[in-house]
């Protein structure tokens, strides 16, 4: 018997999903787009202390796999905006901190399902707004949703932060418990406008605080569909408020108000570096930024190639490269190179461009025109090297109205070119040979950023080298199913070191949610009476 479309929308993509299963999920998608077509070219609201606004005029959201749809218009929100939002989220503080925290975590779980309950809708907007492939654009739905299980389930584990305490003398009581700041201001990227803003908005919410978000103007829509399952499944409007606009209108705003009590956002390393300089001038205020990365893998003599191919080619091509974590450099030791680079180029050839609304597209459109021109600066850059596969815009037929490049696989430049220093955020990797495993973990630290990074060895010590030696925060061996990326919650921890984040802890990792907390000590002298009525009243317990 066919499962039910909410049937299906409660089952995870997995390594090993039957035919049946992977089907029914597809036509429970199709069924999903065509519903979320009809309903293009809508105007949304700001959502300000559980009211909607309108702001000062709107702006155009379009499909960056055909410029010419404009998917939706959101509100150009003011500084104005930003101050009411504000407001309402610090009126809204004091009730929603003071709930018992299994309260607030039943409310969050309860938006964990509502997202579950959505996942076909969501993941269908998420194709025409971001230009991810399907099992891209459902995955992330899925992590959305489980991150803010797994940030429910540390506040549970911890006992809602609070302890018992060691004392010196008999009469004291003593306590540590972490307590909510007040206001956070969450900043979302582009690239997970769904995953990102709930993992960062639920830490936040899961820990008492009140949230100010602000999406990335380039996918709102995600952000807005996320604020109804916050709103839907019983945060209060004033805890969560949704305001959208440009940085220089809505975001300056919100993370230099003096009401703001802790600032969070994914985003370039200029513009977190500015940030965290800038942010809580008066006193110092908790920032966590992730920045970014540029993530090496290495491929060892040692290593088995069909492994290391089919890993570098889902993590530097994924989303067309447009994720922090990655693969964007490889080194590989000669003996295996010249195997290598043919098998990788060839296996870049395979993978489909296009539509990726299509079930078998897998590299989709670049985001906007900016990246379009990013992509031909590089090219440009790699004319001295040897541009193996791609290397070009792709403008015709199905590509005309898109914003569309062609996986690009490029070697033969120098180690210190800076194709293998600076961030592309691009379908764009180059490929660099080795003398040996040292000379690859030498140059692979050399950078600024320490976000991602892979090796591809059949040899544990060469595994055990490379994971003592590497600068990274999140390290992966072997992994066929992306050399440098696919971190899930409660399974990698997501941190950056150096230029890559500010905190040393991790996103979907266990010490997340307290980065939202501040701890409190507190101690109760009790006199001899008070003890004498404490113990005879558990004595008749």
């Amino acid at each position: 018997m066919a499962a039910t479309q909410a049937e299906t929308a409660k089952q995870k993509i997995t390594y090993t999903p039957t035919p049946e299963q992977i089907e029914q999920m597809h036509q429970a998608f199709d069924a999903a787009l065509e519903q979320v077509r009809g309903e293009l070219g809508r105007t949304y609201p700001m959502l300000v202390g559980g009211v909607e606004r309108e702001g000062k005029g709107t702006f155009e959201v379009r499909a960056p796999a055909d410029r010419d749809l404009v998917l939706a218009r959101f509100q150009k929100g003011t500084e104005q905006d930003v101050n009411d939002a504000i407001a309402a989220a610090k009126a809204a503080f004091p009730t929603w901190s003071a709930l018992p925290y299994h309260e607030r975590v039943r409310i969050m779980r309860r938006a964990a399902e509502l997202i579950r309950e959505r996942k076909f809708r969501l993941a269908a907007l998420l194709i025409l707004e971001a230009g991810k492939n399907r099992a891209e654009a459902i995955g992330e739905v899925e992590e959305g949703a489980d991150l803010i299980d797994a940030y429910a389930d540390q506040m549970e584990q911890n006992h809602g932060f609070e302890r018992e305490m060691a004392s010196l003398d008999p009469a004291e009581r003593n306590r540590s418990i972490l307590r909510p700041f007040g206001v956070w201001a969450v900043l979302a990227p582009f690239n997970f406008p769904h995953a990102l803003s709930a993992g960062m908005s639920s830490g936040a919410l899961v820990a008492g605080n009140t949230v100010v978000y602000k999406p990335a103007s380039a996918t709102p829509i995600a952000g807005y569909e996320l604020a109804r399952c916050y709103l839907d499944a019983g945060v209060p409007g004033g805890a969560f408020n949704f305001v959208t606009g440009s940085g220089e209108a809505v975001g300056a705003p919100l993370t230099h108000h003096p009401d703001v009590d802790g600032v969070i956002f994914t985003g370039s390393k200029e513009v977190g570096l500015d940030l965290y300089k800038s942010f809580g001038s008066d006193y110092p205020k908790p920032c966590i930024t992730e920045m970014g990365g540029k993530n090496p893998t290495i491929v060892t003599r040692n290593a088995d190639l069909t492994k290391a191919v089919e890993g570098v080619a889902r993590s530097a091509f994924g989303f067309s490269g447009q994720k922090c974590s990655a693969c964007s450099r490889v080194y590989v030791e000669r003996p295996v190179y010249d195997d290598f680079i043919e098998r990788l180029t060839h296996r870049t050839k395979e993978l489909k461009v296009g539509d990726p609304t299509d079930r078998d597209v897998f590299v989709g459109p670049v985001i906007d025109e900016r990246a379009v021109e990013r992509f031909e600066d590089a090219v440009k850059a790699a004319k001295k090297g040897t541009v193996r596969v791609g290397g070009e815009r792709l403008n015709e037929g199905p590509y005309a109205r898109g914003t569309f490049v062609a996986p690009t696989v490029v070697d033969g430049l120098p180690h210190d070119h800076e194709l293998f220093k600076r961030e592309l955020f691009l379908p764009f990797v180059v490929v660099a040979p080795v003398d040996s495993l040292d000379e690859a973990l030498t140059l692979s630290n050399d950078t600024e950023y320490g976000l991602t990074a892979g090796i591809f060895s059949e040899d544990s010590g060469e595994i055990e080298r490379f994971f003592d030696r590497i600068e990274a925060g999140v390290v992966y061996a072997n992994r066929k199913g992306g050399a440098t990326t696919g971190a899930w919650p409660g399974c990698q921890s997501f941190c950056g070191w150096k230029a890559s984040g500010s905190t040393g802890k991790g996103g979907l990792g266990p010490y997340y949610v307290q980065q939202f907390l501040r701890e409190q000590s507190r101690t109760v002298v009790v006199d001899d009476a008070q003890e004498d009525l404490a113990a005879e009243q558990a004595a008749g317990e």
